[in-house]
């Protein structure tokens, strides 16, 4: 499911138990990640909690600050499976709806890398299955809440037991599936297109700048420790002494020919933009160091190679790479390391967090 799909199935659960109904007492169980989606997400959740018995919140390394009365903050730990998932569960005597999606720390193409990002979840409107999700996540969150909490939680659990599920159920969830999956295929057709209007199997181009801030997420909510990103700089420039040469039309091959050699080993959904007249910057989601570094390895090779169909260019190509989860992505020390492994005469250096550039081979 991608974030874009859970967004509506959420808010959906959130509508249902803001919705008047003598069907009470309700209790709303919601883990968010990151306080950023939380904080977006908050004026609804203070409805909720004044209408709701009790109302828990859990994002990761902090309880949500100011919760009004009802509501009740958890703290879950960067290690622990409940930090990876994103859960709404809402549960009263006679109704129930649930969503249970764990981040896989990928991303398929969408406008955004937010908008793409994937999770393995499952929703539905059965009250014994939001039953059972309530138990599970009670039982991992009792020793972070307090005892009212916990007396309302199982006020509620008390009361479900003691009625029967409501028929009709899996009447309603069907419609609702069918709504569901035609809304998701109007979203995401056969045959997908990039956020510029490519195929998303198009050879990637380079985008300016202002689409980068737009596809990263830095005009709406993002967050920092969720989705890995490589970040690849690549200097390309010719060395001093090299011989002036003459037409445009050479000119154009040739930096057509250097843009193909950055570009070529880049998937649908990784993105390029030129910094400066010899400066790139590659973003890869969702790899590993050791694919970056491979990554960075055939570009340099593409770019040395290019010597053979322009003799008399040959190209001083450096390049930095890092791996981070940080928001905004941390551009500005990866073209500083790419300055230092030009400085320094090293082909490809790497960038640790918090640290300095390290040379590689």
């Amino acid at each position: 499911m991608t974030k874009r799909s859970l967004v509506t199935v959420s808010h959906a659960i959130e509508r249902a138990a803001l919705a008047t109904a003598e069907d009470g007492p309700l209790v709303v169980i919601a883990l968010f990640q990151r306080l950023p989606y939380f904080a977006r997400e908050r004026a609804r959740y203070e409805r909720i909690a004044a209408g709701a018995a009790v109302t828990v919140v859990g994002l990761v390394g902090e309880a949500p600050p100011g919760l009004p009365a009802g509501a009740y903050g958890v703290a879950l730990g960067e290690a622990e499976e409940l930090a990876r998932e994103w859960s709404v569960v809402a549960l009263t005597p006679r109704f129930g709806a649930t969503l249970v999606a764990r981040d896989c720390r990928e991303v398929e193409v969408a406008e955004t890398l937010e908008a793409g990002r994937l999770f393995d979840g499952r929703w539905g409107f059965r009250r014994d299955e939001a039953l059972h999700e309530v138990l599970r996540l009670r039982s991992q969150l009792a020793d972070r809440l307090p005892a009212e909490a916990l007396a309302a939680i199982d006020e509620v659990l008390a009361r479900v037991r003691d009625l029967p599920a409501t028929p009709g159920e899996s009447r309603a969830e069907a419609a609702i599936r069918l709504m569901a999956g035609r809304v998701e295929r109007a979203y995401r057709p056969g045959s997908p297109t990039r956020p510029d209007g490519e195929p998303a199997d198009a050879p990637v181009a380079l985008v300016d700048e202002p689409a980068l801030r737009r596809w990263t997420g830095l005009a709406g909510v993002t967050a920092s420790g969720t989705l890995p990103v490589a970040l690849i700089g690549v200097r390309v420039a010719e060395p001093a002494g090299t011989p002036e040469r003459f037409g445009r039309r050479s000119a154009a091959r040739e930096a057509q020919a250097v843009i193909g050699a950055l570009t070529g080993p880049l998937r649908a959904i990784d993105r390029a933009v030129r910094l400066t007249p010899d400066e790139y910057l590659l973003i890869l989601p969702s790899v590993t160091e050791e694919e970056a570094l491979a990554v960075a390895g055939r570009v340099h090779a593409a770019l040395a190679g290019l010597a053979r169909s322009y003799p008399f260019v040959a190209y001083a190509v450096h390049a930095a790479v890092t791996v981070t989860d940080r928001r905004p992505l941390p551009v500005a020390e990866v073209r500083h390391a790419v300055e230092w492994a030009a400085r320094e005469g090293v082909p490809v250096a790497t960038v640790a967090r918090e640290a300095a550039p390290v040379g590689r081979a």
